[in-house]
């Protein structure tokens, strides 16, 4: 099965490769893909997160067709794009203790 990490660095390839001026974009963010859980049987879906600071934010909802197409394309069900600078200033937040990685690559992003 096809790990989350290589699926954010295969989506995040794709994207450079066919759509170069977006792709610079992405320089700036953090690609995730999200796991959650649906319905009963409950199903596995998954779709990918976009991070990035409220100054690239307007740049990248800009290209959001770009994304859900690639998305669309490599079986993943949406995409959403999350203010990094805002979820860091969050104060109930729990990401620095659930996820120090990505907490620590958001604050990258936010600078």
């Amino acid at each position: 099965m096809i790990t989350e990490d290589l699926l954010a660095r295969e989506f995040t390839r794709i994207i450079k490769q066919y759509y170069p001026t977006v792709g610079e974009l992405l320089d700036g963010c953090y690609v995730k893909v999200i796991v959650s859980y649906w319905g009963k049987p409950r199903k596995r879906i998954r779709y990918i997160g976009i991070y990035c600071s409220e100054e690239i934010m307007p740049h990248i909802q800009v290209k959001k067709e770009v994304f859900r197409e690639i998305a669309d394309n490599m079986g993943l069900m949406q995409v959403v794009f999350l203010n990094a600078s805002r979820l860091l200033r969050d104060p109930k937040s729990t990401l620095k203790n659930a996820d120090p990685r990505l907490w620590l690559e958001l604050h990258f992003i936010a600078a």
